[in-house]
């Protein structure tokens, strides 16, 4: 049977190893799945014949668990995990989460807030002069000088903060390899400038060849409109035909983005894919209540990477790119019979899918010669006339899977992008998975339906989401279902104003819905809506943006959404109250809320508090004056 890598010098010994080759620190517990950045990462180097040690969620306090595995001969691969360490921390409201999927039992206390800086530090602490290589979603999104929503500046690429030598960014298996060649060929790490899909530093200004400069870091700090054009730059430079290398000016030093790799073709996924995995977390876990992260995604299938849904709010574009990589039916098929004869399988295969699950080809054939266009998108705000609307591949792979032993269902958890599917003249797919592969209620995400706010996030109009949900009524009645939609909501997104906020409660309550979960927007690295947040700037257009920022106003707009919640009375009551929307007060049925003796109550305390802050300024200006 595959052991595990090693995370101790026992487990080197078993395998005979008295050095490794590399170290790969990580945030996360180590869970052996390919759903896991590190193990993924390991395996590769395990494939091409590297030794490779992993040493997860590091006591970061102070250096000595970094020297644990001992010096690697070739360099310290440093990742924060699958989540952003500050996402995984904190909500939205910058509150501490109590919780962490990712370490035991559930808790949260394993990592440090910025893990990727933290760890690196750590490590040039004990070995001066060994290779830090950094990567990950945390690292990747934060290549450049960024807004950073927790503490609310803007921070310089990730790169300087770590003193660390190299940044992957993207998925990272091509570059990881070619990394690990440069080095065994004895080329100095500074040396390594040349992958693409890497971002290093350098003092020599003619380094890269023919790139685009960004504004120094010191005009993003300060102005807005030059980190909005940085953003930009940004934007329609990651594609790894039509991108160019990028450079960020920093004094002294200059942070050098080259171009991203180039889009897997299947069977270089099929090979990631079968690699000897051991699918669940290691042993060391299991007393203190194991990883429940491995519970989505034991039973679950990846098919593919890449995105060109491109929501404004979503960082995949700057992680995994615009165009879509799949792997083949027979890959996934295999992996599927690996697990579906596990004693604790019960006959469900949790999701077949990726960051889009209905979407397993590229957009169109001219993305394979030319790249993806730099001035349009695919799905917005209309799709493309060369857009390839198809689900027939998927559906056979669907097929498949039903017809294996010991399968009883096969489910569809990953996000479907209904404006590709409502747009398909074929309505295979969509019969198919209204039988097959839900179970009682679909979530699909229309985020908004204000048509400002939709513009800004990147989304279809309302009309859109109104015709898939017709249709799928049908559907399911047709078929003799009863099965619910549940629509996914976002509020305080940049453009989202009170009125857009009252705009989608009046179109819940026509729909007769109040969702139990709405999220609040949430500005993370490398996000064009992140971009808006910051700068109160579309960086599109360079016109002005409405941003919600205080928590006040985000807690009106997200209670207007769940306005039935007697606990949201008074926020709501406020909200319509300053939007001018009292005919919204009443009996009638048009009305969201009644009136009742607490919003007497409310409009009492607002004039005491009006009068308690006038004493107020009274006595300040009697003190001034006694002071004088």
């Amino acid at each position: 049977m595959t052991k595990f890598l090693p995370i101790n010098k026992n487990d080197m010994k078993e395998r005979g190893w008295e050095k490794l080759d590399f170290v790969l620190v990580s945030g996360d517990a180590y869970v052996d799945h390919p759903s896991f950045g590190t193990a993924v990462i390991g395996r590769v180097l395990e494939n091409r014949g590297y030794k490779v040690g992993i040493m997860p969620q590091p006591s970061w306090q102070h250096a000595e668990d970094f020297k644990l595995l001992g010096k690697p001969r070739l360099g310290f691969l440093v990742t924060a995990g699958n989540i952003d360490s500050m996402v995984n921390h904190y909500t939205v409201a910058k509150k501490k989460r109590n919780d962490d999927l990712y370490s035991p039992g559930g808790k949260a206390g394993y990592r440090p807030d910025r893990a990727s800086i933290v760890y690196s530090n750590r490590i040039k602490e004990v070995y001066k002069n060994v290779p830090i290589i950094l990567g990950g979603i945390e690292a990747s999104l934060r290549r450049f000088a960024h807004y950073d929503y927790w503490s609310n500046k803007v921070r310089k690429s990730i790169l300087l903060d770590a003193k660390a030598d190299l940044i992957v960014y993207g998925m990272g298996e091509r570059q990881i390899i070619e990394i690990a060649e440069a080095l065994e060929s004895g080329l100095p790490i500074e040396e390594i400038t040349f992958i693409k899909g890497t971002v290093y530093k350098t003092k020599d200004r003619e380094r890269p060849y023919k790139p685009l400069f960004l504004p120094y870091y010191d005009e993003i700090l300060e102005s807005k409109e030059k980190f909005a054009e940085s953003f930009m730059i940004q934007y329609n430079n990651m594609d790894a035909i039509v991108g160019k290398p990028l450079v960020e000016p920093y004094g002294s030093y200059y942070v050098v983005q080259n171009p991203p790799h180039e889009p897997m073709i299947p069977s270089e996924l099929d090979n990631i894919y079968a690699l000897p995995y051991r699918r669940t977390y290691h042993p060391i876990y299991e007393e203190k209540g194991g990883i429940p992260a491995i519970k989505e995604v034991k039973f679950s299938l990846i098919s593919n990477r890449g995105c060109f849904g491109n929501c404004n709010f979503c960082a995949i574009t700057f992680h995994q790119g615009r165009v879509v990589q799949s792997r083949s039916h027979e890959s996934i098929l295999s992996e599927a019979e690996k697990f579906v004869t596990e004693p604790d399988f019960k006959g469900y295969i949790h999701d077949v899918g990726g960051p889009t699950a209905n979407f397993r080809n590229r957009a169109c054939e001219k993305q394979e010669k030319y790249g993806v266009c730099t001035n349009k998108q695919c799905l917005f705000p209309n799709p493309c006339s060369q857009l390839k609307i198809d689900h027939k591949d998927y559906l056979k792979l669907l097929r498949k899977l039903r017809k294996l032993p010991n399968v009883k269902k096969v489910f569809i958890r990953s996000g479907l992008r209904y404006d590709y599917l409502i747009h398909d003249k074929d309505d295979g797919f969509f019969k198919e998975l209204c039988e097959h592969h839900i179970s009682g209620q679909l979530k699909v995400a229309p985020e908004h339906i204000s048509s400002e706010v939709l513009e800004k996030m990147g989304k279809p109009q309302k009309e859109v989401y109104d015709r898939f949900v017709k249709k799928y009524h049908k559907i399911n009645e047709d078929l003799g279902l009863k099965q619910f939609l549940i629509p996914y909501l976002m509020s305080s997104h940049p453009g989202s104003t009170l009125k857009e906020a009252i705009e989608l409660a009046e179109y819940l309550r026509d729909l007769g819905h109040m969702p139990e979960q709405v999220q609040d927007f949430y500005p993370t690295p490398g996000t064009l809506s992140t971009c808006m947040y910051y700068t109160e700037l579309d960086p599109r257009t360079m016109k002005k943006v409405y941003v919600p920022k205080s928590s006040h106003e985000k807690a009106m707009q997200r209670a207007l959404i769940q306005y039935r919640n007697p606990k949201n009375y008074h926020l709501v009551y406020e909200a319509l109250v300053k939007a001018g929307r009292t005919d919204l007060i009443g009996f009638g049925k048009n009305c969201l809320i009644r009136p009742r003796q607490e919003a007497n109550s409310y409009k009492s305390n607002k004039v005491k508090n009006s009068s308690k802050g006038t004493q107020k300024n009274r006595k300040t200006k009697n003190s001034s004056r006694r002071s004088r």
